[in-house]
């Protein structure tokens, strides 16, 4: 096996242990998040509870943002706060990079998730966080997933990088 390039070194370098902060679901289209203290998730349809309709092969199972993120879209805003149920992502994680998960499959409590990709903003956040929301999200989505074992995801989580 060839051996590592010192980049590919410093990619798969992530000892940071996450935490999940916030958990919602998404009843139908359109309706308010609801948010929770735990949820079971299964692979090919994500949260419990969730509109999600994928298939098991979907991209988009589950989605995260970090909450140092929701910080600087606040700030972009000019606004104090922001409740996370308007970013409309699943799971809110604070204390980990996201995107350095890229590629990778990653552990929430005793569920195993995959990143697929990044949580692009939509035309509804210029409605839900007013004139400028989709821009100030731009960069700072999130990222989606799919799950690869299922089991149940609860407030205070850690959330790390499978070895």
């Amino acid at each position: 096996m060839p051996e590592q390039t010192p980049l590919q070194t410093l990619f798969d370098t992530l000892p940071q242990t996450g935490r999940v902060e916030w958990i919602g679901i998404r009843p139908a289209r359109g309706e308010a998040m609801e948010a929770l203290e735990s949820v079971a998730v299964t692979p090919g349809k994500g949260l419990e509870g969730d509109r999600f309709r994928g298939r098991e092969i979907s991209k988009r199972q589950v989605t995260l943002i970090q909450k140092e993120h929701l910080h600087a879209i606040t700030s972009c805003l000019h606004r104090e706060a922001i409740a996370p149920e308007v970013f409309r992502r699943n799971i809110v994680v604070s204390g980990l990079n996201l995107l350095a998960l890229k590629g990778k499959r990653f552990r929430i409590g005793n569920v195993v998730l995959e990143y697929t990709g990044l949580c692009h903003p939509c035309s509804k956040m210029e409605t839900s966080l007013g004139p400028g929301g989709y821009n100030a999200m731009r960069g700072h989505g999130g990222i989606t997933t799919r799950v690869v074992e299922a089991g149940d995801i609860a407030l205070g989580d850690e959330v790390q990088a499978c070895p």
